[in-house]
């Protein structure tokens, strides 16, 4: 596949076509690495792609409760100190 670096602002660009996007579950949004190796320039999918989606599949399978509340009914919140 092709394609031509663009102008974008004061920097440069690359137009990804949709349906490479989408082959690779990315949007506008998505956080990609780019680097260089062997003379090529190689754009991954960030290391958190697909996060939100898993945490929505999570909360609708209640796979998000806390596995340990958050204050123990036997702490004593007079010790606390609040600034």
């Amino acid at each position: 596949m092709d394609a031509n670096i663009i102008k974008v602002g004061n920097s440069n660009g690359i137009i990804l076509p949709a349906a490479l996007l989408k082959e690779l579950k990315l949007s506008t949004k998505s956080t990609v690495r780019i680097d260089v190796e062997k003379g090529a320039i190689v754009i991954r999918p960030g290391v958190r792609q697909g996060w939100e989606e898993a945490a929505i599949r999570m909360h609708q399978n209640g796979d998000d409760e806390l596995l340990i509340p958050e204050i123990f009914e036997d702490e004593p919140m007079e010790d606390w100190t609040w600034e």
